[in-house]
């Protein structure tokens, strides 16, 4: 056992005498080769007599070589993205994309928009006889409440879409005719996917951002800002009746003006009178309906204020305008009797 130990590592030992022997006659013959005979082999420059590797990149010769990229100059850089935008957008669903996402970006700017795009939209609402009172000082609180939503609750472009309607909605509703159903059907007409739930929803939120950034206010800030509100509705319905209505009752014009001043007046000092808990869960618009035809039931003539002409100028129905009329019967007796 123990020779045949060493005669195993003899033979080891000549085995690795003969490897290191070889590779350095193969260094040598490397070396010595002059590399003539030279064949492409699978993408790559082979010696046939050393097997020595020459090329190794023709693989890749007809490929895009990326060096254009780095020696050509900016401005050719520039331009050649330019073309290549400019050939995508021959495509009118390539085009269409861009626009939107064009359109999104505008909408989703934060506190430092230019409010372009949504200035642009309520002209649209002008042109279709929605907003016409907007003016210089209702557009910048209009601009003011969105931008302080769009700060503190930034989402998708379609969502501040529905948001900023629901701002203008907030700002015309008070003094302005049209139904909400009308306003949603034009903004569905300027492109909008909007519904009655979704604009109500939207109220919602932009009222609960609002009553979260300010402070609490008092029952007295409430009920002056409903009898506010009430008023201003009272005044414009009342202004919304033509003269030629009730020209038969009047010698000249300015008798009527005088009748709106004093039936003014007298929906201020009633509202003075009526309790916080009586306007609180109401809907105002329809209680200043019933209120118009209580007063005009106030004046000498009862035939000039007419249930029906006050049905056409407020839009109400005249059993609703019939029923806040006895509300307010009830709390202040009858108006051919009031006295304040």
């Amino acid at each position: 056992m123990f020779f045949t130990h060493i005669l195993n590592n003899y033979n080891y030992i000549i085995q690795i005498d003969f490897l290191l022997k070889n590779k350095k006659n193969s260094v040598s013959e490397i070396s010595d080769c002059s590399h003539k005979n030279v064949k492409q082999d699978s993408g790559f420059i082979v010696c046939q007599d050393c097997g020595l590797i020459m090329e190794d990149n023709l693989a890749f010769e007809n490929t895009i070589s990326t060096s254009d990229f780095f020696t050509d100059s900016q401005r050719d850089y520039e331009r050649r993205i330019r073309v290549s935008d400019s050939r995508a957008l021959q495509d009118p669903v390539i085009k269409e994309k861009y626009e939107r996402i064009k359109t999104l970006e505008k909408w989703f700017r934060d506190y430092e928009s230019e409010f372009t795009e949504q200035k642009k939209t309520i002209e649209l609402l002008k042109s279709h006889g929605i907003g016409l009172n907007i003016d210089n000082v209702r557009y910048k609180e209009i601009k003011d409440r969105y931008l302080k939503y769009n700060k503190y609750h930034r989402h998708n472009y379609q969502n501040m879409v529905i948001i900023f309607l629901a701002i203008v909605w907030l700002e015309i509703k008070d003094t302005t005719n049209i139904r909400i159903e009308e306003f949603i059907k034009v903004s569905r007409e300027l492109g909008h996917k909007i519904n009655k739930k979704m604009l109500n929803n939207a109220m919602l939120k932009v009222k609960r951002t609002e009553n979260m950034l300010k402070e609490k206010k008092s029952t007295l800030d409430i009920e002056n800002e409903i009898k506010s509100r009430i008023k201003i509705v009272f005044q414009k319905d009342i202004n919304n009746i033509p003269y030629k209505e009730v020209q038969e009752f009047f010698s000249e014009k300015i008798e009527y003006e005088k009748i709106k001043i004093e039936m003014l007046l007298l929906a201020d000092k009633i509202l003075n009178k009526i309790p916080y808990s009586q306007i609180q869960n109401l809907n105002y618009k329809a209680f200043t309906s019933g209120l118009i035809y209580y007063v005009g039931q106030t004046l000498e003539n009862r035939k000039i204020f007419t249930q029906s002409l006050v049905e056409r100028t407020s839009k109400f129905s005249s059993t609703t305008i019939r029923k806040k009329y006895h509300v307010l019967k009830d709390l202040l007796g009858d108006p051919q009797e009031l006295k304040l």
